[in-house]
């Protein structure tokens, strides 16, 4: 057999081993042949709709099991509203397997966001637009220092019967927050957990006050200023008819 014939012969028996091959990857076969035709998911499912997530796998199920896109499936997941992340894998024959972890809300972040649990920011759901939450701020690659000065916060005015239910840092550094009762304090950018710590040590010498504390300043080296609002009016005394 002379070379051009070899080579003739090589050519057409590589053709029979690739063109398989390149049909599978490309979904032609595999897409016939080996169908997707199950769907299992792993995780806690609670605000994902079913429907949502068939729907938005369906068409990369589509292509079987040989062509399936996983990356870009994962992808699609994880631009769904609920989902914090996603994984994507298959297993033979014909499941399309998912792990999947939602965002569980830790508090509300600026005007249209929440804070997850594990640190992330989301679009508020529209569902979850009167949810009781703290709310927090501040410049968005700070959430872990917010949500540390917070939790800090409420240890320190627990003892007092206090939760703190608001808490921002602007974009200069300067902290602020709002205790329950309805008094705003001003902390300012520096030695922020000492200033609190200072203000809560004479909260108990400030208690037996009948008005109000409107708004604490803490912006001073060695102490802070206080507005006081309008004392609460009298109950009217009831009288008692006699006989």
């Amino acid at each position: 057999m002379n070379a051009v014939l070899r080579i003739f012969v090589w050519l057409i028996a590589l053709s029979v081993v690739a063109l398989p091959v390149v049909a599978v990857l490309n979904g032609w076969v595999g897409a016939e042949r080996w169908p997707l035709a199950k769907l299992r998911v792993h995780g806690e499912f609670k605000r994902v709709p079913a429907e949502q997530l068939q729907k938005v796998l369906l068409p990369y199920a589509h292509a079987g099991f040989f062509a399936v896109r996983l990356q870009d499936a994962q992808d699609s997941i994880e631009r769904l509203p609920w989902v914090e992340s996603a994984r994507v894998r298959k297993q033979w024959p014909d499941v399309l397997e998912v792990t999947l972890v939602e965002h569980k809300p830790f508090a509300r972040w600026g005007n249209d966001r929440l804070l997850s649990e594990q640190g992330k920011l989301f679009p508020t759901p529209k569902k979850l637009a009167d949810l009781q939450l703290p709310q927090l701020d501040g410049p968005d690659s700070q959430t872990e220092e917010v949500v540390t000065l917070y939790n800090e916060a409420r240890s320190m005015f627990a003892p007092s019967g206090l939760d703190v239910t608001r808490l921002s840092m602007d974009a200069r550094g300067s902290w602020s927050l709002l205790l329950s009762n309805g008094t705003e304090v001003v902390v300012g950018r520096d030695d922020a957990r000492s200033r609190l710590q200072r203000y809560v040590r004479v909260l108990p010498q400030l208690a037996s006050q009948a008005a109000p504390i409107e708004r604490a300043d803490l912006r001073y080296t060695n102490g802070f200023t206080l507005s006081w609002g309008e004392p609460p009016a009298a109950a009217p005394k009831k009288t008692q008819d006699r006989t």
